[in-house]
């Protein structure tokens, strides 16, 4: 299928914590560096660990850009991997955030369902990126973390039906350079974009 109008964003967030520097954006900089073909039209974001930031930066990237698909990219500080995050959950965010502030509801959407999954087959990503030799170790997990990362997944799943994909990248170092997770957020990237084209193909036939 001819994709020469794809537009795709990705966001990584701004520093909290111990992460001074947030490998997340710094993955995202690094990819966009790279790119994803000229047949891509790639805008990239950085996302600010606040919840009342991602309640209203999320839907107007959805608004703005209408992607065919928009990825978030956060760390992890427990992470060795580059982790593919299958769903997002609506409860259980109780951690303050950049600005001391939670939701008195501890939920993304009120009312709205208890966990979405992508509609993107995150394990046959992984298997393919795996295949192609990169030399960075990708995995699979279905807990984004309760935290801002989580609460940014459901409430892009929830906004897109399902058109959404969140990667965990560990800090910058542990073992990763910057370069190295930027090049496999692009082959990450374009495989999600492989699938949900063939998924456009088949529903077409």
């Amino acid at each position: 299928m001819d994709n020469s109008s794809r537009t795709v964003v990705v966001t990584g967030f701004g520093p909290f914590g111990e992460h001074t520097v947030n490998a997340s954006w710094v993955a995202v900089q690094e990819m966009k560096k790279l790119g994803l073909g000229s047949n891509v039209d790639l805008h990239v974001h950085e996302v600010p660990v606040e919840y009342q930031k991602v309640q209203s930066l999320v839907p107007s990237l959805w608004k703005q850009y209408q992607p065919w698909l928009l990825v978030h990219v956060g760390v992890s500080g427990m992470a060795t991997t580059v982790t593919l995050e299958k769903c997002g959950r609506n409860h259980g965010y109780k951690v303050l955030d950049n600005s001391s502030f939670c939701p008195d509801s501890q939920c993304c959407i009120v009312g709205g369902p208890d966990c979405i999954n992508s509609v993107i087959d995150m394990d046959s990503v992984c298997k393919r990126v795996t295949a192609s030799g990169l030399g960075v170790v990708v995995s699979v997990s279905k807990d984004a973390g309760r935290y801002l990362c989580d609460f940014t997944y459901y409430t892009s799943l929830y906004l897109s039906h399902g058109r959404s994909a969140f990667v965990h990248v560990p800090p910058l170092g542990k073992p990763y350079s910057g370069e190295e997770l930027g090049r496999a957020l692009q082959a990450i990237i374009r495989e999600m974009l492989e699938l949900l084209d063939q998924a456009e193909e088949k529903m077409h036939c």
